[in-house]
Parts: C-alpha cells; structure tokens; sequence
C-alpha cells in the first residue's frame, strides 16, 4: 500500500496557506526546511484546502524537483541533453559516482550526497553542466568533479562555490539591434506618459510583434482581444520556463537585463488593463530568483511598479515570482496556468484560449521572456525601427541560443531573414552535420538546406540551434530525444504515453542493429498517430525530429536498417562486454 495512504491522520499540525495558488511555494518551504516533503506536510496542506491528500500528493509526484523522500543534504542534478551527451556526460556521471560515492539517481549510505539526472538546465554553452542544491557548476571535467566534492564533504556551502554564469553574447546586429543593446530601468515605461492604451496596443500591431516563444501568434492581437474581454480582473503571465533542450536566451536576458522583462510586462499591463503579472520561473533557474526579486523591490522603490506609476493616474501594476518545480510541459501556457494554480501541470483542453479563460478562468496574457523584452523595446524605440530589420513579411530580431560542436556557442541576435549557414559561420561550426533547430521538438536539418532561413515564412521556430559533427551518431541524438520525451510526458493522454515507450522499443532495435522495414514502417505510423492525436505540443512533436531524419539522412539509416533480416544475433558488442573490466584494470 501507498506509504502516505497507509499512514494513519494525525491532523496536527496547520499549514500556512490559505489558497491552492499557494500550493507550490507552501511544497517548496516545507521541503527546503526537511529536505522532503513529509506526510504531515502533505495532510496539513490537505486540511488547510479542504482536498484530499491524493490530491496534494498528486501535485507533487508530478514535478521532478519536489520529492516525498530525502535526496542527501547536497543534491546534483547533472544534464543528459543531448549537447550534454556530447560533451562528456558519461564521464561527469562516472566521476560524480565515485568522488560521492553515490549511484545515479541515488543518495549515498550517508546521506550527504545524492545524485540525479535531469534534463536541460538551460547552461548547454557550458557543458558539461551541473546543479548542486540548485547553484549552477558549469565545464565541468574530472579534476573540477573531485574538487568540488573535496570541498563540499568539508561543509563549504554550494552558493560559494558555484560559477558565475556569463552570459556568451556573441553577436549584435549593430544599429539594427532591438534586445541586446544598452538598458536604461524606466526606459520604456516613460514613454507612457502622455498615452494611451489603444495608442500602444496600435504601436505592437504596427510592429507586427509575434509570441517569440515558437507559436508566433501575433502579440498585438492577443493583447487587443485581452483588453476586449468584458470580465475582470486581468493578469500578465511571463512563460519563463524554457525548459527545451539547448535553449538559453531567456536565461541570458533574465540574468543580463530583468528589468526590461519586468518593463515589457507592465507594458502588458497598461495596454490590456492589467494590475497582477507573474513570471513562471523553472526550478533551474532558481539562482537567478533573489536577483530577479532584488530587481523587482528596486522598480517598486523607483514607481516603476506598484500604485501610479510614473505618475500616471490609475496605472497600477505589480510582479511577483512563481517558482517552477522541473516539468517540460509546463511550458505549454495552460498547463503552466494549471501549475500556478496548484494543481498537476497538465495541459487543459483547448475550449478557450487564455486571453478568454486564462489563469482562475480569467482573461489572461501568456507571452514568453524575449516578447516581453521586445514589446519594451517596441515602446522605447517606436514600431519603425523594430521594423527596419528582418524582412518585410518577417520583421525584427530574432535570438538563437547556439551550442554543440562549435568554438563560439552562446546567444546571437539576428535579423529575421538570416541563413542557417551564415550563422554556423558566425559560430564557427565543427564540421557541422545534423543541425536541429528549436530543439527536440523543432527541426532537424541536413547540409543541403544550409540556405534555408529563420522567417515566419520558413523557419519559423523558437530559439534553440543546436549543431553536431560529423562525429556524433545520429541514432544516439535521436535517442536522446526519445529519452526525453518520455520522461516529460504527463501521460494524460495514451497515445503520448504509449507512442514514446514503443519508439523507445524500436529505437534500441535499431542501436543493435536488429530493425527491419516493417520496424521503420511501425515508428513512422506511430509519429503519426501521435502528430494527430496527442493533446499537447509535446506529444504532437514527439516523433517529428526522428521522421525527419529518416528523410534527410537516407544513407545513414540504409546502413542500421536490415541489416540482420532475420535477427539472429542479438547484437553482442565485444567492446561493451568488456568495458567495465577495461575502466577498472
């Protein structure tokens, strides 16, 4: 029997909350003052809310970072994202094992160490990457491993040890530039003074602002069909969980400028009639939170936020953080909308949008970090020089987050209409050969369409470019995807849930080299029924990078492809037999 059902109610002890939006801070407190989520911290939170503890329990085993059970007083969460992979994951998880002393996804007989993967960290310019107790330990090697461990045995805090993290901004495009150029807090929101609402609903529309989150639904009308909506009260919801495998720009523009995130969502909150904006933070960006707060106590201090701001009557606007705690999925607005409500992020069935229906039924706006950040600038600057880059069906900036097998990974701000070959150029790419764009669930790329060019009228994708060499085995990307996907799935709906684990199935067919036709025939026809029938983004997109790839790398898949007709071996590999004796003679 379930331990928390087994127990028996002791219904002591009150819990400090008051409302189900306060479901995820209250998990949060309790567990960084245990450790872990206690039972009784879980009855008590029931009580408060009057729901049952399944229900709360449900919360909580949805997320990665909250857990019912200890994870060791110095907790490492260690990327496995692709990028990760190729930069030396096996060996920081080797090395990690035996400077603690710990297994993979386990806490070491003492209890002083546990040790975890996870995915994206949103830190794959400098991979291989870690957590510890959520403080970023970035190039990590075995020498850097022991050290660090060395210190923490003799009780040094993370938060000292910790790297500080750069934020590898390599290219601008001069005057064109729209985000990455000289912040000035109250820069934007000035230019309020003496306007009006639709004035700057007008202004977005003019620009011809998308969501940069990788929908690119028009900005300037969602806000307007906000503001149109007759129920109240509004909210503003900055989306700051990129929680897709190699993306970092958000993470960029949060650690190098908050405050004009914090400007774009006021903005937002002029513009629609707004009072309340919160930022969705993930859980691995945690050590970015006191500097985001910092800045946000700094803007009230300056009436930036808060009552009249800038002295303009009735502008009333304030921010608060929401902190995540580790789901993919929550990156899709409803179920961040659900996460933040307390309940299991999962996303909602598409009856309403958000600005009809949002968070507690209300009209809400759900844009990204870099839509925000570009709607400041677009009130600062003036739609005209918003629209002087790009192209004319394409307007404006757009950032990349570039990683892998390139001298020069990091954030570029490039103009919409730039070439995926004139940005592995600028990145200095390694003998670049499977490119995906947008992550896992974007686009993978061959050479042959190095001319093709981020617009709305090709690639039209979020921010993610990641590059691999010709040295990388394709299957061993795709797999990783595959890992990913299934982990991240809430499983809510079956096709997701069983898509991902018979792909996972035919995937190792195919490393063995055991697969037939009949095998790509099945993973062809399940990413389709996952493409149609899945309920979110996540599913939908699952198999896409995998179908794409059998298309554009042809010869690749021809040599792992029947290759053992009638599967008499079982794939024996005499190197993996005697690996282990190899690392430890």
């Amino acid at each position: 029997m379930n331990q928390i059902n087994s127990r028996k109610s002791s219904r002591k002890t009150p819990a400090v909350i008051t409302d189900r939006t306060e479901l995820l801070n209250y998990l949060w407190k309790v567990q960084n003052e245990h450790g872990f989520i206690r039972f009784e911290d879980i009855e008590a939170a029931a009580d408060a809310l009057g729901i049952s503890t399944i229900d709360v329990q449900g919360v909580v085993t949805f997320y990665h970072f909250l857990t019912l059970q200890p994870r060791g007083q110095f907790t490492i969460y260690l990327n496995n994202s692709p990028v990760a992979e190729s930069k030396g994951f096996q060996r920081m998880k080797k090395a990690f094992e035996m400077a603690t002393g710990t297994p993979i996804n386990g806490v070491d007989p003492s209890g002083q160490f546990g040790l975890f993967e996870t995915a994206c960290i949103g830190l794959s310019d400098m991979e291989p990457a870690a957590l510890i107790n959520f403080h970023p330990f970035t190039n990590l090697n075995s020498l850097k491993i022991r050290d660090i461990v060395a210190q923490l045995k003799q009780g040094v805090d993370p938060a000292e040890i910790c790297d500080e993290v750069p934020d590898h901004i390599r290219f601008t495009p001069g005057d064109r530039t729209v985000l990455l150029r000289d912040y000035k807090p109250g820069i934007a929101l000035s230019k309020l003074r003496g306007t009006t609402p639709k004035a700057v609903l007008g202004e977005i529309k003019k620009s011809d602002l998308r969501g940069m989150g990788g929908a690119f639904f028009p900005t300037g009308v969602k806000w307007e069909s906000c503001r149109n909506d007759p129920e109240s009260p509004k909210y503003i919801f900055c989306n700051a969980d990129e929680g897709e495998p190699g993306t970092f720009k958000d993470r960029v523009l949060l650690n190098s400028m908050p405050g004009l995130v914090l400007e774009g969502m006021a903005v937002a909150g002029f513009a629609v009639g707004s009072e309340v904006g919160v930022i969705y933070l993930r859980a691995e960006y945690r050590w970015m939170q006191e500097k985001i707060q910092h800045v946000i106590d700094h803007f009230r201090k300056m009436n930036l936020l808060g009552k009249d701001i800038m002295g303009i009557e009735g502008f009333n606007f304030d921010i608060r953080i929401q902190l995540g705690a580790g789901a993919y999925v929550c990156g899709e607005e409803t179920a961040m909308l659900n996460s933040i409500e307390g309940k299991r992020g999962e996303p909602r069935n598409k009856r309403f949008f958000p600005t009809e229906r949002g968070y507690l039924q209300k009209p809400t706006v759900v844009n990204n970090v870099e839509t925000f950040c570009c709607a400041a600038r677009i009130v600062q600057l003036g739609a005209e020089h918003f629209l002087e880059a790009g192209t004319p069906t394409s307007p404006g900036t757009k950032l990349l987050s570039v990683s892998g097998d390139c001298r020069l990974p990091g954030v570029y701000e490039i103009p919409m209409g730039t070439a995926v070959r004139e940005v592995l150029e600028m990145c200095e790419a390694d003998r670049p050969h499977f490119i995906q764009v947008s992550g896992p669930a974007g686009v993978c790329l061959s050479m042959d369409e190095s001319d093709r060019v981020f617009s709305m009228d090709d690639l039209n994708r979020s921010g993610s470019f990641m590059v691999f060499s010709r040295s990388r085995d394709i299957l061993d990307i795709l797999r990783n995807y595959n890992r990913f996907f299934k982990s991240e799935s809430c499983g809510l709906c079956t096709p997701c849930r069983a898509g991902n684990f018979i792909i996972e199935k035919k995937l190792d067919l195919f490393a063995a080299r055991l697969a037939r036709q009949s095998d790509v025939e099945d993973l062809n026809s399940w990413g389709e029924i996952m493409k149609l029938t899945c309920r979110c983004g996540l599913g939908k997109t699952a198999a896409g990078s995998l179908l794409m790839a059998q298309d554009k790398f042809p010869d690749y898949f021809e040599t792992i492809v029947d290759q053992n007709p009638e599967r008499l071996s079982k794939g024996f590999s005499l190197k993996d037999a005697v690996r282990e004796y190899d690392e430890f003679s």
